[in-house]
């Protein structure tokens, strides 16, 4: 399944990589050489302390190298006619206004309005339209909105 990301969001993803692979794993490195320097490894917590952060950090650049591998770049789309991957809208819900950005999954922030279009919200509101109302079924009952916007 495609990872689908922003420019943006590719690059930050390219220099987390970079980081771990050249920086990360070279300081990893040196904790566990100064803790097999101490002597018994079995009850050397120095030791066990730094392979821990090196199995945690080889996960990250697995995963950060499969993501890489079927990364789908999404284009902001500004002046788009519906909702889709990429769109950022206006919606209004009881008076209150809110800004939502329809982005992949990797890049999902609700405090900044990212939400993902696998969610069951995201979901809602693809195929969207200026002026349309959307109803999304929350825990905490359904929620209507209505579409003000697409930037």
């Amino acid at each position: 399944m495609p990872t689908y990301l922003s420019a943006e969001a590719l690059e930050e993803m390219k220099k987390e990589l970079e980081y771990r692979k050249k920086i990360e794993r070279m300081e990893i490195s040196e904790k566990i050489l100064h803790a097999k320097e101490m002597g018994d490894l079995s009850e050397n917590f120095e030791y066990q302390t730094a392979k821990e952060e090196q199995a945690v950090n080889e996960t990250r650049i697995f995963e950060l190298e499969a993501m890489l591998h079927d990364i789908v770049v999404v284009v902001e789309e500004i002046g788009a006619v519906e909702i889709g991957l990429g769109t950022t809208f206006i919606v209004e819900t009881e008076g209150v206004k809110k800004t939502f950005s329809l982005v992949g999954s990797s890049e999902v922030n609700p405090l900044e309005g990212k939400i993902s279009n696998e969610s069951p919200i995201g979901v809602a509101f693809l195929g969207a339209k200026s002026g349309d109302e959307v109803t999304f079924n929350a825990p905490s009952g359904v929620i209507k909105y209505r579409i003000l916007e697409l930037k």
